[in-house]
């Protein structure tokens, strides 16, 4: 592969993180955490998903294909990846190696969710509601399972929004990436919470 074409394939896989992928993380953790509020207003907010018009095709090309592509280019940058980020000090280093494994983690992880949840109720085995995740995760392993799953990808995203404002050339300055390594932690705490109070909702 080209410098020139691996310069543009790693701009789009850095973008497709954030958008769609990132903020349907966003989205996926917030309509989770309706389950705090009891099963109704889970079930109520997971039907209002299902029934969005198009469903199938958002799910495809905003959510799947990219996610897939973001996965799978991801795999092979982990896997060949030479460059070291040495120049941001010893804490962008371990973020760095950080982001490889959680990257590699999430591949399993999100296949592994899909094919309990989604494809379960696509072959109409199960329905999507606040029974399901109840029953998923009333396995301590399974939960545990899932936490590990939905805190690396909140880490995933933070740490990536930040390499993102940086390899787009948004903050260049020393300044301006100590201000993003603080509001990248906020994001990476909040969803963080937002994500695993919901899980707990389901034990």
């Amino acid at each position: 592969m080209s410098n020139e074409r691996e310069f543009y394939w790693r701009r789009l896989h850095s973008l497709l993180g954030i958008i769609p992928v990132g903020l349907f993380l966003a989205q996926h953790l917030v309509v989770n955490h309706f389950a705090t509020r009891g099963e109704e207003a889970f079930n109520s907010a997971s039907h209002f998903m299902e029934s969005l018009p198009f469903r199938l095709m958002l799910e495809i090309f905003v959510i799947y294909l990219p996610l897939m592509f973001h996965a799978f280019y991801g795999i092979y940058i982990a896997f060949t990846a030479k460059n070291n980020p040495k120049n941001f000090g010893t804490l962008r280093n371990y973020l760095f190696i950080l982001q490889r494994f959680t990257g590699i983690f999430l591949v399993v992880f999100i296949a592994w969710h899909v094919f309990e949840t989604r494809f379960q109720a696509a072959i109409g085995a199960k329905e999507v509601n606040f029974n399901m995740m109840e029953e998923i995760l009333s396995n301590p392993w399974m939960l545990g399972f899932y936490i590990v799953g939905v805190v690396s990808a909140t880490f995933h995203l933070a740490n990536g929004i930040w390499s993102f404002l940086v390899s787009w050339g948004i903050t260049q300055s020393a300044r301006s990436q100590q201000i993003a390594t603080y509001v990248t932690l906020i994001i990476f705490l909040a969803l963080s919470v937002v994500g695993v109070q919901a899980l707990l909702a389901f034990v």
